[in-house]
């Protein structure tokens, strides 16, 4: 049963609505981009709806009523993209001008306290409610449009694999026929001059197209997953890039753990330690550092996972550009084609492993954790 206070303000906040509202509505601020700015008066007409109600439900159906409206209309501001800061201003301002009203009622002040801590206590649950979720469903906006973006951006990288694919097998079958053709020119006329240097060449095209097919491929179509020597498949790769090494004057520091047996395409391996080690020597040749190093260093961890790195004594990588360096086509070399790393940590995630990057001003370190044989992949 209502009292006879609450029964006068009900009356008394009824028969002001439409002029408390009015004025209400027309100190609110209005984005013209809202597209439910229209709706905007309706909102101001729950909310007071509310106010007008309290004193007849329980805080349970009060809290469930608040709860209602503020979850409906806070999607709609997170729809319209409108600062939550005008929100709360305007939801803040229909409780002033309330108060404004109140203030003319001719009421007893002290006799309304109770009545004035459940209108706070209405507008501070309703402001809780919705600001709360529009934080939600922002968050959710954001994390729809990024899970588009992403899926978008993977099937461009998908077409772009299945289209290198395709371009690279038809370029690698003349690629091989002139391979082949150097072999017999050898054969047939030893000394004859630059047959190396056009083998060794086309041996650095064939690595650098290899690079493009291995982004549209998860696991290698006729080839099977095999044991192989880790410390063989590096020494392999430091004599292919023994050119560029000397060409660079780079000293090579080995520590590496004997028979280290992994498990999975060999080939795939010895492009991540190509691409790698390549890229230190290019950045000691470009940057002209003082008694250029590279140190190949390697141990065991558990028992289980080899840990392998490989370090440099060029520039540190800036910290803005740390976190982008395994992205596809990121690159700071004016003819690179920003694939190399995005390929090791693809070859390295596929084989069951991590790939990560530390880059101080001494140092430079790549690592590389891989599952030893005994562990199957």
């Amino acid at each position: 049963m209502l009292s006879k206070l609450h029964m006068d303000l009900i009356d008394f906040f009824n028969k002001n609505k439409e002029e408390l509202l009015r004025e209400w509505e027309n100190s609110i601020v209005i984005s013209n981009g809202d597209p439910y700015k229209e709706k905007i008066g309706l909102n101001g007409i729950a909310i007071f709806n509310i106010v007008l109600t309290m004193h007849t439900m329980t805080e349970e159906e009060l809290l469930e009523t608040i709860q209602k409206y503020a979850l409906e209309i806070s999607e709609e501001r997170a729809l319209a993209n409108i600062n939550i800061g005008d929100f709360v201003y305007n939801v803040n301002l229909g409780r002033s001008v309330l108060y404004s009203y109140l203030s003319k009622s001719g009421l007893v002040w002290a006799d309304l306290q109770e009545s004035i801590n459940k209108i706070n206590f209405c507008f501070d649950k309703f402001l809780y409610y919705a600001v709360t979720h529009y934080t939600e469903a922002k968050n959710k906006i954001i994390e729809e449009k990024t899970m588009f973006i992403d899926s978008t951006h993977q099937d461009r990288l998908t077409l772009l694999g299945q289209m290198t694919s395709s371009f690279i097998h038809e370029f690698r079958n003349p690629m091989t026929s002139i391979q082949g053709f150097i072999q017999l020119l050898k054969a047939d006329h030893p000394e004859m001059k630059y047959l190396d240097i056009i083998s060794s060449e086309l041996d650095q095209l064939n690595f650098r197209i290899s690079q493009f097919l291995l982004l549209s491929k998860k696991e290698l179509i006729g080839k099977e997953k095999e044991q192989f020597n880790q410390n063989k498949l590096i020494d392999e790769v430091l004599n292919f890039l023994y050119p560029s090494i000397l060409d660079g004057k780079v000293k090579i520091k080995k520590d590496i753990v004997d028979e280290i047996t992994l498990f999975g395409y060999a080939d795939e391996m010895r492009q991540v330690f190509i691409n790698i080690i390549f890229n230190a020597i290019d950045v000691l040749n470009h940057h002209r550092v003082p008694n250029p190093t590279i140190e190949i260093k390697c141990t065991i961890d558990n028992n289980s996972h080899v840990v392998l790195s490989i370090s440099n004594n060029g520039p540190m990588i800036p910290a803005e550009l740390s976190k982008t360096i395994f992205e596809p086509f990121f690159t700071t070399k004016k003819l690179g084609t920003g694939l190399g790393l995005f390929v090791c940590k693809e070859i390295i995630e596929k084989h069951k492993g991590e790939l990560t990057c530390l880059s101080t001003p001494d140092l430079t370190v790549f690592t590389i954790k891989l599952p030893l044989a005994a562990s199957p992949i």
